[in-house]
């Protein structure tokens, strides 16, 4: 039997244990000059939450992505790691041409926005969930999960921002959720499209609309067909 085959089988766990909420809420990324990393992460508007120092020798930063359940920690002997070895950071986005614009309104240095070469895993661009090819432009498709872009912050390490519109089945349980007014805004706006479309279908004005929203934004996060 093989290791995995042993962990599943586990019957002297208590049941409880497996459905135990595990949420990942810090990510730490190796820096060379705080102070610096610091000013990069403010002018990218993240909420800073601590800067805890202790002597010379010890200093925390945390800050907040807008909308995130997830930080980012950096500062001075809190990982051993190579400054900018950290790659293949995600920020999912709604829309990302906006997420793109407000961050070149913000001095940021970043791609344009592109997509993946057709499933072609070699490529000479960087790697990045799809591979090493980048398109340029937003999925043609407008496919959720399928336009990208990158930056990096003074040591190089890497970010990408990744579009999600619509999750995949099963990724969202027990709860429609929006991580900022901005999310709620694009969804809402989506959801108006759609329901345009759906009352040129009907031929006629759906007074109900609200309901129809609501129903759309629902299964869109849900990762579930979308009302006609």
């Amino acid at each position: 039997m093989s290791t995995t085959e042993v962990r599943n089988n586990d019957t002297t766990r208590p049941a409880s244990v497996a459905g135990l909420d595990t949420k990942l809420e810090i990510v730490v990324i190796p820096v060379s000059d705080v102070d610096r990393a610091k000013e990069f992460y403010t002018k990218l508007g993240w909420r800073l939450d601590a800067d805890y120092a202790n002597g010379n020798d010890f200093r925390v930063i945390q800050f907040t992505p807008p909308g995130s359940g997830c930080s980012v920690i950096f500062g001075k002997n809190v990982t051993p790691a190579t400054p900018g070895s950290a790659q293949g950071l995600y920020l999912i986005v709604s829309d990302i041409a906006a997420a793109r614009n407000e961050m070149v309104g913000r001095g940021i240095e970043i791609s344009e926005v592109f997509h993946d070469g057709g499933g072609v895993y070699a490529g000479p661009d960087k790697p990045y969930l799809f591979g090493r090819l980048r398109v340029s432009g937003p999925d043609p498709d407008h496919r959720s999960y399928r336009s990208f872009a990158s930056f990096r912050d003074p040591d190089g390490n890497g970010w990408l921002l990744q579009e999600i519109t619509t999750r995949l089945p099963g990724r969202v349980t027990g709860k429609t959720a929006f991580g900022s007014a901005s999310d709620l805004a694009s969804a809402l706006r989506r959801a108006e499209a759609a329901h345009g479309e759906h009352e040129k279908r009907t031929g006629q004005r759906d007074a109900n609309w609200p309901d129809w929203y609501a129903e759309y934004m629902v299964r869109e996060q849900a990762g579930e067909e979308l009302p006609k």
